[in-house]
């Protein structure tokens, strides 16, 4: 079986595609990511590295080009595919937390699990087996808005983790922390994604954490540049 766990040839994505104002935004971008490598995206603001996220993830589709995840085209799959495709092998971690503030930590972990069919028990068992794992299980019942930015963030590397994907897509997920407390969270989530043996692509402007991670790829106008 292969060690590659994302596959990423030749994507194109414009906006208004096909008309006279398309905005091109990926120009065939080609990227590889291997079982249990973390890879550094470095791109500056409106160089398409949410884009490229999100194909990669499976909530946009490409004009052009080729998505493969454990060896499955994902490219050309109907909606209920992809949707579970993305449920299973897919994390997600944003800027923003965007927990939901009507339920605990816990509870915010638990959810998609008992969504994914997931018995109640084992859920929250691995929900706070995680917030342990980050430092915050004391924290486990307390809604967002009594947690610190921090927590906060945690608590959402933890969520995205819930359903042990495969792949993690992060996008800036220290950008709203201050220095201090983004070291602390990163080296969090760094910890997480080495333990399980995930491959990682996250969006960062930081060249500090990015030579903390295994390889760095830098994205220009749409390309991959060396």
């Amino acid at each position: 079986m292969s060690d590659l766990i994302l596959n990423i040839q030749g994507v194109t994505k414009a906006y208004n595609h096909g008309k006279p104002n398309a905005v091109t935004v990926l120009q065939g971008v080609d990227l590889q990511v291997q079982k249990g490598e973390v890879v550094a995206l470095v791109a500056p603001s409106g160089a398409g590295k949410s884009t490229l996220l999100h194909i990669a993830g499976l909530l946009d589709t490409p004009d052009a080009g080729q998505v493969s995840i454990s060896g499955v085209d994902m490219t050309d799959l109907g909606d209920r595919k992809r949707t579970s495709a993305r449920r299973n092998q897919v994390g997600f971690i944003y800027q923003f937390h965007h927990l939901l503030p009507e339920f605990s930590a816990l509870e915010n972990i638990t959810l998609p699990q008992l969504a994914n069919g997931v018995a109640q028990g084992a859920a929250q068992s691995r929900a706070q087996a995680l917030l342990d794992q980050v430092g915050v299980g004391a924290r486990a019942n307390h809604r967002p808005a009594a947690l610190s930015g921090g927590e906060q963030q945690r608590v959402a590397f933890c969520r995205a983790l819930a359903n042990q994907p495969r792949l993690l897509l992060a996008d800036e997920p220290t950008g709203n922390l201050d220095p201090g407390t983004s070291d602390v969270v990163f080296a969090a989530l760094m910890d997480l994604v080495r333990d399980t043996g995930l491959s990682a692509v996250i969006a960062t402007h930081n060249l500090e954490l990015a030579a903390r991670m295994d390889r760095t790829v830098r994205l220009d106008q749409g390309k991959i540049v060396p």
